[in-house]
């Protein structure tokens, strides 16, 4: 089944994925498909443009949120690589056979971000506002199929707030939902990824709180290969070029750590 073929088929079963695929504009085939969590995907263009300036080959970006896009290479999508938000997933292809055993490796580790719009305060603790309650609503990413929702929930649990908030929380499928949640006003604030907030509109607008890592577990995002990309050498080299120190240094820009 051509790529293209499959990405129309796909969406009788995967409405909200599609819409997301064909969000980034990019629907077309390329030397390279890869599968991107969306909290990535302002990074991963950037990436994308430097490479393919580099090397002469195309990149094709699909985003969604890190268990969506699990689904859909599950169920056959046509995808070379997955930059996912999380290690568990990649290593579930590894073990199932679908992706190449040596090639999973953490390209990044993201930041949660409690972001309120329209904070005045310069001096915004999270904490201190999430226990407040003075607020209507607080979105986050689906625990089940965002790996910064999950780190979200466990953060909230720390705090000894999980089921003192769950009337108020929203939820997005993803964390780009989520983050539009607040964005639009929808939500007075919620958690998010770092790199949302680096180059958008929202820099630097409202209160900022970096959540503080004792609170839930490192969200390392790792990267696997896929079987059906095992011989294809511009997907081989798209993987050596998230370890070159030019996409490090991107990648630390958009307020990823390394490894």
């Amino acid at each position: 089944m051509s790529r293209l073929l499959w990405i129309r088929r796909a969406g009788m079963a995967f409405a909200l994925p599609l819409a997301l695929i064909a969000g980034c504009g990019q629907a077309h085939q390329g030397d390279v498909m890869v599968a991107v969590a969306i909290n990535f995907l302002d990074t991963a263009k950037v990436l994308e443009a430097e490479f393919e300036a580099e090397t002469g080959l195309e990149v094709t970006l699909s985003s969604g949120s890190t268990g969506q896009l699990y689904s859909q290479i599950e169920n056959g999508a046509p995808f070379d690589i997955f930059l996912a938000a999380d290690t568990d997933r990649p290593r579930r292809l590894v073990d199932a056979g679908n992706g190449v055993e040596g090639t999973q490796f953490t390209y990044a580790t993201g930041r949660l971000i409690l972001w309120m719009p329209a904070s005045q305060t310069t001096d915004f603790d999270g904490a201190n506002e999430l226990r407040d309650g003075s607020y209507r609503a607080l979105a986050l990413a689906n625990p089940a199929l965002a790996p910064y929702g999950a780190a979200a929930e466990e953060t909230l649990i720390s705090l000894g707030l999980g089921d003192v908030l769950s009337d108020r929380i929203v939820y997005g499928q993803n964390i780009g939902q989520a983050y539009a949640l607040v964005a639009s006003g929808n939500a007075e604030m919620g958690f998010v990824a770092a790199s949302q907030l680096v180059k958008g509109a929202a820099d630097g607008k409202g209160g900022v709180w970096s959540v503080p890592g004792d609170l839930h577990a490192p969200i390392r995002q790792d990267v696997v290969l896929m079987q059906r990309a095992a011989g294809n050498e511009a997907a081989l080299q798209f993987i050596a070029f998230l370890r070159s120190d030019r996409a490090l240094s991107i990648m630390r820009d958009y307020g990823y750590e390394e490894g």
